[in-house]
């Protein structure tokens, strides 16, 4: 399909090769079959005709009541020092697209903003690459989104967009581009400024040299190196919040020659939940959405032959009434969600998961693996109940990763990066307020070998 679309670019008049985007913001998670690694694991490269991609600029990630879309309420202070410094390692490393922010910063969308995307990100930063918007990026500078699509265009692309994310409207864009270009409401110097970026762009990616798709590479879609890093990376990001009831008796590492496991929850054998959003569609699912070892995979994989591993998604009375047990694996968490549907106001373990985990741990030892790409809710009550706790984010399709640390082949090596609340109501919560009482702090991680202290 790209070959076929580069093609007839390079058949057009001007003969200008296109730049084909993909969100692969945790692996090629497009294609079903490739290796999904964890969320949040920088895999950017601007090499062998990639060009990498940051975002979203600016403080994304710091609105108001933490919402998607929301407003940035901050000083510009406590935004260049907080949230710009990661742009700046990208600009120095040669990043070649920046995207803008849904959001807005102290009322002002960012895609409307001259300030941010040119007078900084550009001028005082140095940003020689294409700034593009967001998906429908510009139809939200009007309300009702796009009803003044002309001013949207004009005031996006006046404030520095080089790049328009059109996916459905993209003959009314041209024919407006062109109207505004020509009556001057678009200065002619700012296109030229734009088209130059994104000449410059193509030209360093080797685009003209080398517009088609290699396909020796076919074969190394979903290869081993591939499936063996992605299951490093879900050792080294697990965190241990929980080893035992008494600090001098750690419950973890499991026996992998215990009698019977029990594996139960409702993320213990859900490729779809691993993953999360961003996973085949934008939204994510559930199930075997892709190839791939689920948690209960990794445990049938990782214990001796002699062992007995029963599954229960929601275990039974009289499974748990069996006293040959000898300990439970419990896997629960959020559903995969991606952008607004994934804003949350309670935050609180769905589809029955603390009552699973609360019914399991009455009766049974229990290591709960929380599969989530936040902190939610942990009771107290919960928490003294059960065994042990490790968080393993949303892993990707390489859930060995997790066997291999609770086994005791691998140690803990993670720590929390962000701080672990107690209640919703204390949101925002940061390190240095009077009002710090988390259930556990930024930086705390456990280890086999010794406890991690806080950062």
């Amino acid at each position: 399909m790209v070959d076929g679309i580069q093609k007839s670019a390079l058949e057009s008049r001007l003969g200008i090769p296109l730049i084909y985007g993909i969100d692969a913001v945790h692996g090629n998670n497009n294609v079903y079959g490739a290796t999904i690694f964890p969320h949040n694991v920088g895999l950017g490269a601007t090499r062998n005709n990639v060009i990498a991609c940051a975002k979203h600029f600016v403080r994304d990630g710091g609105t108001d009541r933490e919402i998607n879309e929301g407003d940035t309420i901050s000083s510009y202070e406590d935004l260049e020092r907080i949230h710009m410094a990661p742009y700046l390692d990208c600009i120095s490393q040669g990043v070649s697209t920046v995207m803008a922010s849904f959001t807005s910063w102290n009322g002002h969308k960012l895609h409307a903003h001259r300030f941010l995307l040119t007078e900084i990100l550009k001028d005082k930063l140095g940003f020689k690459g294409i700034v593009i918007s967001d998906w429908e990026g510009l139809d939200r500078l009007s309300k009702p989104h796009g009803s003044n699509y002309r001013y949207c265009i004009s005031t996006a692309v006046n404030a520095g967009i080089d790049m328009v994310m059109v996916p459905l409207r993209y003959k009314l864009f041209v024919e407006d581009l062109i109207f505004l270009v020509e009556s001057g409401e678009i200065p002619i110097t700012r296109i030229d400024d734009a088209v130059e970026r994104i000449l410059r762009v193509k030209f360093v990616a080797g685009l003209f040299e080398f517009p088609f798709t290699d396909r020796s590479l076919l074969d190394k879609v979903g290869c081993k190196l591939h499936r063996d890093l992605a299951r490093e990376a879900v050792r080294k990001s697990l965190v241990l919040l929980k080893n035992g009831k008494d600090p001098n008796r750690p419950f973890l590492p499991l026996d992998k020659n215990a009698k019977t496991i029990l594996v139960a929850g409702t993320h213990a054998d859900d490729l779809g939940y691993q993953c999360g959003g961003w996973t085949e569609t934008w939204y994510g699912g559930s199930g075997r959405i892709t190839i791939g070892t689920t948690i209960l995979d990794s445990i049938k994989e990782e214990v001796g032959d002699e062992t007995e591993v029963i599954y229960e998604q929601y275990p039974s009375a009289d499974t748990l009434a069996r006293r040959d047990i000898s300990f439970a694996i419990v896997a629960v968490g959020e559903e995969a969600y991606a952008e607004t549907p994934g804003d949350n106001s309670e935050l609180e373990i769905p589809l029955f998961g603390d009552d699973i985990v609360s019914a399991v741990a009455d009766n049974i030892p229990t290591l709960v693996i929380l599969v989530s790409g936040r902190p939610l809710v942990l009771e107290p009550g919960l928490l003294e109940k059960i065994d042990a706790l490790s968080v393993a984010w949303l892993p990707g399709s390489e859930a060995g990763g997790i066997a291999d640390v609770v086994f005791g082949d691998h140690d803990f090596i993670g720590r929390l990066p962000l701080t672990w609340f107690k209640q919703v109501e204390q949101l925002p919560l940061h390190v240095g307020v009077i009002s710090y009482d988390p259930s556990f702090p930024l930086g705390f991680g456990l280890a086999y070998s010794k406890e991690k202290s806080p950062n």
